[in-house]
């Protein structure tokens, strides 16, 4: 904790302290970070207040107003027409459009609409501007420009003589309706779109989504769920952001720039109680400055250090073109958010902002320090950064095709299968391998990355692979046998046992080459790597189980068939991931020996010692 959040920790302990003269004090900022902005993919709808994602704590939104999602689909559970697609969300006019699933197989999902009541307490069907159900005895063909859509015969009304059903536009003229035909029902609703100034409306907008009500049951509807969302709404038609207070029970809009402080007094020491709060937020605020000024120091004083040559350093208002205006979001890191932009040379790029950043700069330092002097082909290239006051960006070459964490533990099978054959995990596994040579040997400082895992290893358009994401990387000598760490640094599943305890062993470049093993182990057996110490009593630590398939000669499981050529491959992987992660750094090779078992012969292999303390022994040793 740094001296400012020090001081303000204090203030506050000792300020909450006096709870029978303040009640309550709070900045609406509170919640608009423990419920930010979600949605299920880049191209889904926004969720926000008064929805909230089923994960979210409950005031993230109104009640009975729970979304979720189910791949890149956010998904409502209706309480009538069941799980439903949504599509859009119009927060502006309390509007929603959604697919029911259920009905996806149905051959006539406008079936349930005109006979069943769709409103609920929060749900009702948006009739407004909705369509007529139009029966008809015999087929006519409507012309274009009356936006008449149809038609389907897919089921029966209460008039025998209706065989052919059809949709109308609110405003359509009885003349142009034949004789043989009747109304069967009003108020059907029609999954509109909306803009800023309202419907978006015309005949043959109208057929088109008309035609999606008939084909595929899309219907739309409109909330309401007490004061909430009216405040909602107010807030939206403003531009401004809804948010919920679980202590006063009441809705309100952000203010834009600048924080909302309520004070429910109990007496008059309440109004002291106010002034000191608000000198002590000056005070904080001036302190955080002076910090935050002390790390900016510290920044220019390393890339003054660091000299003028490349990657490029570029302003924050570049960074702000180069990135579109931070738009097209591509993922969350520990750090901060990724953004995709392009450079002004038309080079396609991720832009990474550390707006998560923590300590002093170390993990910023650590990227420009680590790969921005060095280009490897299986190191993501560092093509420039920013450092401006508080404001840290790091550009990096566009990885079109992800993190190898997404084909491994992918849902989808197909996706897997064809990336994750015998002959591409070899590639993608020799490629790591000679990145982390490179890292360990290649350059004039050895960089120890402390954080190889599949989310750190990218893929380009070949599917190659890329080291990525130096942030807890650190820089020492060739010949430096030990280093020394403050804090144990990685992610849990990947950090040797000599980071957690120095029983094992010093801490060296054998602790990059544990979590390569971890890495491949995952890689071939298509399951997470878990830390024995936190898992039940009936699952088996993932290294304890592939070690005793392949001492016994047994098959790695996979979900379909392969040659006995590939199943020699698979064998091959493990062999060398198994002696990579012996918990003894002295008995792991080094990368370069990595490489040269992973481009030699199965039969040159000895099958390693047990690589692992066993699962009941494992909790005893970390601790010790």
């Amino acid at each position: 904790m740094g001296l400012p959040d020090l001081f303000l920790a204090v203030v506050l302990l000792s300020l909450l302290s006096h709870g029978p003269y303040l009640a309550t004090a709070w900045y609406d900022d509170d919640f608009f970070k423990s419920c930010p902005l979600r949605r299920c993919s880049k191209q889904g709808p926004e969720i926000r207040l008064p929805f909230r994602i089923s994960t979210e704590l409950p005031s993230c939104g109104a009640p009975g107003m729970q979304l979720s999602c189910s791949g890149e689909d956010t998904i409502l559970n209706h309480p009538v027409l069941g799980s439903c697609k949504v599509t859009a969300i119009y927060y502006r006019y309390r509007i929603m459009n959604v697919i029911p699933l259920m009905e996806s197989s149905s051959h006539c999902p406008l079936q349930r609409f005109i006979s069943t009541n769709l409103s609920t307490d929060v749900y009702k069907p948006q009739s407004m501007q909705g369509a007529s159900l139009l029966g008809c005895s015999s087929d006519f063909v409507p012309k274009a420009q009356f936006g008449i859509a149809g038609p389907a015969s897919c089921f029966s009304t209460s008039n025998s003589m209706s065989k052919f059903l059809y949709l109308l536009p609110p405003d359509t003229y009885i003349s142009v309706i034949p004789l043989d035909c009747e109304i069967v029902s009003k108020g059907i609703p029609i999954p509109y779109t909306y803009n800023d100034n309202g419907l978006e409306y015309s005949n043959s907008i109208f057929r088109e989504k008309a035609d999606r009500v008939m084909n595929n049951g899309e219907t739309a509807f409109v909330w309401y769920s007490s004061n909430i969302t009216s405040v909602c709404q107010q807030c939206e038609l403003k531009g401004r952001q809804c948010g919920f207070n679980s202590q006063s029970g009441q809705a309100f809009c952000k203010k834009s720039g600048s924080h909302v402080i309520i004070i429910a007094a109990t007496s008059s020491a309440s109004t002291f109680l106010f002034l000191v709060l608000i000198v002590a937020t000056a005070l904080y605020h001036s302190l955080k400055s002076k910090y935050n000024k002390e790390i900016h120091l510290k920044v220019e004083l390393f890339l003054k250090t660091y000299g003028s040559s490349k990657p490029t350093r570029y302003t924050f208002s570049e960074v702000k073109k180069i990135a579109k205006r931070f738009k097209d979001k591509l993922g969350q890191g520990g750090f901060g958010s990724v953004y995709q932009g392009q450079l002004p040379n038309g080079m396609p790029v991720a832009v990474k902002m550390l707006e998560n950043s923590t300590g002093e700069g170390e993990e910023f330092i650590n990227e420009v320090a680590t790969i921005g002097r060095i280009h490897h082909a299986n190191i993501v290239r560092l093509l420039g950064f920013c450092s401006e006051g508080t404001r840290r960006a790091l550009i990096y070459e566009l990885m079109p095709n992800e993190s190898l964490e997404k084909y491994i533990f992918s849902h989808d099978s197909t996706i897997s299968q064809q990336l994750l054959v015998p002959n591409k995990m070899i590639d993608i596994a020799l490629g790591v391998a000679r990145g982390m040579e490179y890292l360990h040997q290649g350059c004039n400082q050895r960089i120890l990355h402390f954080d190889i895992k599949p989310h750190n290893i990218l893929l380009d358009c070949s599917f190659n692979p890329k080291i990525s994401d130096f942030g807890l990387a650190k820089l020492c000598a060739r010949d430096q046998s030990i280093v020394t760490l403050t804090a144990a640094r990685g992610t849990m599943g990947y950090i040797a046992p000599e980071i957690y305890s120095r029983n094992f062993g010093g801490i060296s470049y054998k602790s990059d080459v544990y979590s390569f093993g971890m890495l491949v182990l995952e890689m071939v057996s298509g399951r997470r790597n878990s830390d024995p110490c936190i898992e039940s009593q009936n699952n088996v630590y993932l290294p304890e189980w592939i070690y005793e398939r392949v001492s016994s000669g047994q098959d790695i499981v996979f979900v379909r068939e392969i040659s006995d050529e590939d199943k020699d491959k698979v064998r091959q992987l493990a062999i060398v991931a198994l002696w990579c992660i012996q918990w003894n750094p002295k008995n792991r090779p080094s990368m370069t020996k990595v490489v040269n078992m992973l481009t030699g012969r199965l039969q040159n292999l000895q099958i390693p010692p047990k690589p692992y303390i066993s699962s009941e022994n494992h909790l005893t040793a970390m601790i010790q």
